[in-house]
């Protein structure tokens, strides 16, 4: 079967020279292809999680009564909210990696402690980040203020009723508009390949710089592959969201 699709990429080669899928029947190119597609992978997932863990920290921050507190965390989704994520991402990478303390493995060479890759994510993750906050703190007060004075008449601190009470009700309310942002959010990944992040579509710019008549094939698979990437994830998300709808409510 894979002597069958290499040989007809091939055979389409020699008929039609611009649309070389040189990936499907060189393995080397093969190889950038899937490399690229874990590392997008392992990127889009650390963002997730690490963006879904800043936005519930900052909504139970937002609604702490130290307003010092607030004014950070107000200051902080201004910042991300208003700057564009690419220019974000080359500040973080350029700016503050200069700050960056490195080490040196054999004695010459000095590597930073953060790689792009770590740049990468935490650029992302904040940016993402900065709306999951207002996300989560709509959600928040979408629940009733009788749920929390029932909550605290039982005895519970504020954090107890945070992570007991408020929050699981507020996450199911916010998923229609957290799915959203997570969607956007793996898209953004693209953005990596200019502090050279290995990701998919800094290979696919790869091979078609090798192999000039590979360019209408690069970016026809990296349409497809995303289309094939976000729609599992748009997929899922809408599975999980229907499972966790509340009964009764927005109907």
């Amino acid at each position: 079967m894979i002597e069958f699709i290499r040989q007809f990429f091939l055979d389409l080669y020699e008929v039609a020279p611009r649309w070389n899928f040189i990936f499907f029947h060189d393995p080397t190119q093969w190889e950038r292809v899937v490399e690229g597609f874990w590392v997008t992978l392992q990127l889009s997932v650390a963002c997730v999680i690490f963006s879904v863990l800043i936005g519930i920290v900052g909504a139970w921050a937002q609604g702490s009564p130290n307003r010092i507190l607030r004014s950070v965390v107000q200051g902080y989704i201004q910042f991300f909210r208003n700057t564009p994520p690419f220019v974000q991402l080359l500040f973080f990478y350029f700016a503050l990696g200069q700050f960056t303390p490195t080490y040196s493995p054999d004695g010459w060479l000095e590597v930073p402690i953060i790689s792009n890759v770590g740049w990468a994510i935490i650029s992302l993750s904040f940016f993402a980040g900065a709306f999951n906050v207002e996300i989560f703190r709509s959600g928040i007060e979408a629940v009733p203020g009788s749920t929390r004075e029932a909550a605290e008449a039982l005895g519970f601190s504020r954090l107890q009723t945070y992570i007991y009470i408020v929050f699981p009700l507020a996450f199911r309310v916010s998923l229609p508009a957290l799915n959203n942002n997570l969607v956007n959010l793996v898209k953004t990944t693209t953005q990596a390949l200019a502090i050279a992040v290995p990701e998919l579509l800094y290979q696919f710019v790869g091979i078609w710089n090798d192999y000039p008549s590979a360019m209408y094939p690069s970016l026809t698979m990296v349409f497809v592959i995303y289309i094939g990437l976000v729609g599992i994830l748009v997929f899922s998300m809408h599975r999980w969201e229907k499972a966790m709808r509340i009964p009764g409510y927005g109907q």
